[in-house]
C-alpha cells in the first residue's frame, strides 16, 4: 500500500468528544469558505453540537456566502475597506456577534490579524485554523514557505487565537507529507482535506476545555 500520501491527527486530547450543549458560534471568513462549509455540514450531519448564528464576511467577492445561502445561515459583509483601522472592524464584528449571543468565534480563512477589541470581547473563545504545522511557517504563504524550506511533512493546526500571529494554544494537528513533485496548488488541496477534518475536533476540543 502506498503511504505516501497518507496523514495523521495529532492532539493531546480526546479526537472524540460529545457536546452535551449546543455551541453557538460565529464564524469570520474572507475567500471560498470550504472550512466553513465543513463546519456547517458536520453540524447538519450531526457530528457537532453547535449552530452557526452568524457568517461574517469582509470581502465583496467572498463566495462564502453562498455556501451560507445553501445552508440557510445568516450572513453579512463588513467589508474592511468600510472602517479606518483593524480595531473599528472588530468591534463592528464584536457588535454583530453579540447581538446574536455568539459564544465561539472561527476564523475559517479569515485574511486579516485580528486586535484585542474581538479577543477581549472573546478570552480565549476564537479559534483559527492554519496551514502549516504550527509553531512553523507562521504567517503568509505558509504552504509556499514549506516548500522552500524543502522540509518532508507539513500540515495544518487548529489554535486559539492570542494577539501573536498564528500563536497560541495549539488544539489539534494534522501531518501531511510533502511529495516530491508537489506544487502550491496540490500540496493545498491535500492540506485543506486535513483541515475539514480537525476544524470542528479543535471545536469541539476548546469547548470541552473551557466546560462549554
Amino acid at each position: 500500500m502506498d503511504h505516501s500520501s497518507s496523514s495523521f491527527i495529532i492532539s493531546p486530547y480526546p479526537q472524540s468528544i460529545k457536546l452535551d450543549k449546543t455551541l453557538k458560534l460565529g464564524v469570520m471568513a474572507s475567500g471560498s469558505g470550504s472550512n466553513f462549509e465543513a463546519i456547517a455540514r458536520s453540524i447538519d450531519e450531526g457530528e457537532l453540537n453547535a449552530k452557526i448564528e452568524l457568517l461574517i464576511y469582509n470581502n465583496p467577492e467572498a463566495t462564502v456566502k453562498n455556501r451560507a445561502q445553501k445552508y440557510q445561515i445568516p450572513s453579512l459583509l463588513l467589508n474592511h475597506r468600510d472602517f479606518s483601522n483593524r480595531k473599528a472592524l472588530d468591534r463592528a464584528i464584536v457588535e454583530e456577534f453579540k447581538a446574536r449571543d455568539v459564544e465561539w468565534v472561527i476564523m475559517a480563512g479569515w485574511m486579516r490579524i485580528v486586535t484585542e477589541e474581538l479577543l477581549k470581547a472573546f478570552p480565549q473563545r476564537v479559534i483559527n485554523i492554519h496551514p502549516s504545522l504550527l509553531p512553523s511557517f507562521k504567517g503568509i504563504n505558509a504552504i509556499e514557505q514549506a516548500l522552500e524550506a524543502q522540509v518532508k511533512i507539513t500540515g495544518c493546526t487548529v489554535h486559539l487565537v492570542d494577539l501573536e500571529v498564528d500563536s497560541g494554544p495549539i488544539l489539534v494537528q494534522a501531518a501531511v507529507p510533502i511529495l516530491p513533485n508537489d506544487t502550491p496548488e496540490t500540496l493545498h488541496q491535500r492540506i485543506q482535506i486535513q483541515e475539514h477534518r480537525i476544524i470542528t475536533q479543535g471545536i469541539a476540543i476548546a469547548s470541552a476545555l473551557q466546560g462549554s
